[in-house]
């Protein structure tokens, strides 16, 4: 009898365990939506853009949306800055970070206007390197330019890189495509991670 009640007991856990997990993991699906959904957009010291892809010094239709949107933000005078980011990907020789430099440049972004971060492969790299940049010229506040399914976990990397962030979500191909869901549900579970232990 009593082997059967811990049993019973041992279920009944694991059954409200489960249960917890899913609440958790429904509540960030949740904050992670309303994340994108929602900008905070205001003057700053910077605009501060997340790398994507390049195809040999062209920036990918996602890269060249965030960076249209950085560049449209930068033109409406929310910040004197521009901080592009992104390293060398495998099979690459020039980094998104400079990809994106050049893509600014021809589209009537000063040389003054922009700082280059060159070698994070990770958006907690990326991040975290940016934001010595911009610590060293003493700006702290940033616009932060990335997918909608993106905003949550870069606030979060941001706010630990010792930045105040506010959110600028780009509209990206990503957002019209079936392919958003799935990049929704990553975040979902690459965000707790994020959140406990740190990470990219």
């Amino acid at each position: 009898m009593k082997s059967g009640r811990a049993g019973v007991i041992a279920l009944a856990m694991f059954g409200w365990l489960l249960f917890g997990a899913l609440v958790v993991w429904a509540g960030t699906v949740g904050l992670i939506l309303a994340a994108g959904a929602r900008p905070v957009i205001r003057e700053a010291d910077a605009i501060l853009v997340l790398g994507a892809a390049q195809y040999n010094g062209r920036p990918s239709p996602v890269l060249q949306a965030r960076l249209d949107h950085a560049i449209a933000l930068y033109k409406q005078q929310l910040a004197p800055k521009i901080v592009f980011t992104g390293g060398v990907g495998v099979g690459d020789t020039l980094s998104e970070g400079e990809v994106a430099r050049r893509y600014a440049l021809k589209h009537g972004v000063p040389e003054s206007a922009i700082m280059v971060e060159r070698r994070g492969v990770t958006s907690s790299q990326s991040i975290t390197a940016a934001a010595a940049l911009l610590r060293d010229s003493g700006l702290t506040t940033v616009l932060v330019v990335s997918d909608s399914y993106h905003m949550l976990r870069a606030d979060l990397l941001a706010r630990r890189a010792g930045l105040t962030p506010y959110r600028a979500p780009a509209h990206t191909p990503i957002d019209k495509s079936k392919q958003r869901w799935r990049f929704v549900m990553r975040e979902s579970f690459v965000f707790p991670v994020t959140a406990l232990l740190g990470g990219k």
